[in-house]
């Protein structure tokens, strides 16, 4: 290929792969506010017991497939082809996306089909998500790298959050808009990526690692599987982190992910090179992106329940319109990210990713420590500024970690490299959005029970009725929030509310009750979340800091597979 056409080619496959990455991201969050209009319109009520862990799949099983399938995926790119591995999963999103929004079925029947559904789609995703990154470094020399994946990682983070606004608009006109908007997207990248994308990296033939990939799935799947059942009320206990079954799943996943770990030191093509791990930048980027992640993860289900069932209530806006407008006021953490995600990419190819990566992790804890001053029914300009510092925070630190990780990779191991990068990131927003909600559950748990039933009481609802709707787990109140019902109205049901005089039934189901209820208790829960994530930011800080100066691996001719434990070379500039 000469230099010319090379040029032209590193701008076609940013393009593509940035496309394909950011229709994944936007499906990862697409349905957060969707939620409700899905479920009416499947004719199913999500806070009825039993019904909650549909809510939770459809939230959780696309994070949980992309996270387990995401290496497994990269090292296949490494043996048959990036572009290939890539190129089916552009088709296989666009096949599932199609039948996601062609769902005849309603009811339990129904909400099962969009998680099956979903979860396939995950696979397309994965596919995507595990080969961009790597397509990308092949594709641009290092001193241009930064900018490069800094576009396409910014991209992946701000669809999550216009995923938001999008849902929260089509869903009212259509449900099954939500998942038939990206098949002309995805119809035209995948064929667009058939078309013009090709392999220019270097392919490493070798054996499928059976046993490896096995133990990694399962022992993920367990383990994620656990704590999205740990945060459901388990029994007369607030949560499930006492539940036999999550005990056990938790306790699998992690005997098998240590099993897993003994088995890659042993085989001889193994998907997840530990040994990656000695270099120095790979290592310490990936333990900031991890943290980073849990910081941020929760955040977004945070600020949209904050948002939906205190803020914006008081200020009159309906629980049922309270989605769309969450969406809308969140756009300033996205600005943030669109504002600082280019151009650290830029700087970070000319001066490193250390300052700017350990910067961005300051300036996101600073961020939190800004919402954590804020009072429940603030300002919406300190919020704006706030979530505008967080985004920008992470924008900063998200590109050049993610270039950092992805110069400091043998060619050969791109592919594999890139899919343990995005488990990480991945697994940490599974894993955030189980503490952040644990935290927030812990928080309100110490005085809503007994703000709930004084003031139910004091509105004519019976002690007996007060009590049994105090008694409901606090994570009820927050999956109401999370959908934009009317908490109170879902809480207490229309039997209990048709004996209350009207004037008594409008004021406890309108806009001032709930969120004047809530908001002490929510504050407290708020408090500790926000205490966890600039912790979590902090320690991230300081991983990146030891990431070590600007370097690049240079690769080094090899006949052969190189030697169990050998250290790539690295070269420091």
């Amino acid at each position: 290929m000469n230099s010319h056409d090379s040029s032209r080619y590193k701008w076609v496959a940013l393009s593509n792969t940035t496309l394909g990455v950011l229709i994944a991201t936007i499906n990862s969050s697409i349905l957060l506010i969707a939620l409700p209009d899905i479920f009416r319109g499947l004719g199913i009520d999500p806070l009825a017991p039993g019904n909650s862990s549909y809510l939770l799949w459809l939230i959780m099983g696309y994070l949980v497939v992309t996270a387990v399938l995401v290496v497994s995926f990269g090292r296949l790119g490494d043996m048959y082809g990036r572009v290939r591995m890539y190129n089916a999963g552009f088709a296989i999103f666009t096949v599932f996306s199609v039948l996601l929004s062609v769902t005849w079925l309603s009811g339990t029947s129904g909400a099962l089909w969009l998680i099956v559904m979903r979860i396939l789609q995950g696979v397309g995703g994965a596919l995507l998500m595990a080969n961009s990154n790597a397509i990308i470094t092949d594709a641009f020399p290092s001193d241009q790298r930064g900018l490069a994946l800094g576009l396409n990682m910014v991209s992946g983070i701000a669809g999550s959050f216009l995923g938001l606004v999008i849902g929260g608009v089509l869903a009212p006109l259509q449900w099954r808009l939500v998942f038939l908007v990206s098949v002309p997207v995805s119809l035209f990248g995948t064929v667009w990526a058939y078309r013009k994308l090709r392999d220019t990296g270097l392919r490493r033939p070798g054996g499928i690692d059976w046993w490896g990939n096995v133990t990694f799935g399962v022992g993920l799947v367990a383990l994620l599987a656990g704590i999205t059942y740990g945060i459901q009320p388990y029994g007369s206990h607030l949560m499930g982190w006492t539940n036999p079954a999550v005990l056990a799943a938790l306790g699998a996943g992690v005997v098998l992910l240590g099993v897993f770990t003994w088995v890659e030191t042993r085989v001889e093509h193994p998907m997840f090179h530990i040994d990656l791990f000695r270099i120095r930048a790979f290592a310490a980027g990936n333990v900031a992106s991890l943290l980073s992640g849990l910081g941020r993860g929760g955040l977004m289900f945070i600020l949209i329940i904050w948002l939906q069932g205190i803020w914006l209530p008081e200020r009159g806006y309906s629980f049922e319109s309270t989605p769309l407008w969450a969406g809308i006021f969140m756009l300033p953490l996205t600005v943030g990210f669109l504002v600082a995600g280019p151009v650290s990419g830029w700087l970070s190819d000319r001066y490193g990713a250390r300052p700017f990566a350990t910067g961005g992790m300051v300036i996101a804890a600073l961020s939190f420590g800004w919402l954590l001053l804020l009072p429940v029914q603030f300002g919406y300009a300190s919020f704006a500024g706030a979530i505008f510092l967080n985004g920008f925070g992470m924008g900063l630190f998200a590109s050049p970690n993610r270039a950092g990780i992805m110069n400091a990779l043998p060619s050969i191991r791109r592919g594999v490299g890139a899919g343990m990068s995005t488990t990480f990131q991945n697994t940490a927003m599974v894993l955030s959005i189980g503490i952040f909600f644990s935290l927030m559950v812990l928080g309100l748990a110490g005085s809503l029970p007994a703000a709930m039933t004084s003031g139910l009481e004091a509105h004519g609802v019976s002690a007996a009725q007060a009590h049994q709707v105090a008694a409901l787990p606090p994570v009820a109140v927050l999956f109401a929030s999370l959908l934009g019902y009317n908490p109170m109205g879902s809480l207490l049901g229309p039997r209990t509310l048709d004996r209350l005089p009207p004037a008594d039934a409008q004021y406890v189901t309108g806009h001032a009750f709930f969120p004047q209820l809530v908001s002490g208790p929510f504050h407290a829960g708020l408090t500790v979340a926000f205490a966890f994530a600039i912790a979590a930011c902090l320690v991230a800080a300081a991983a990146s800091w030891l990431r070590g100066g600007r370097y690049v691996h240079v690769d080094e001719p090899e006949p052969a597979e190189a030697p169990a434990g050998a250290r790539p070379a690295e070269v420091a500039t």
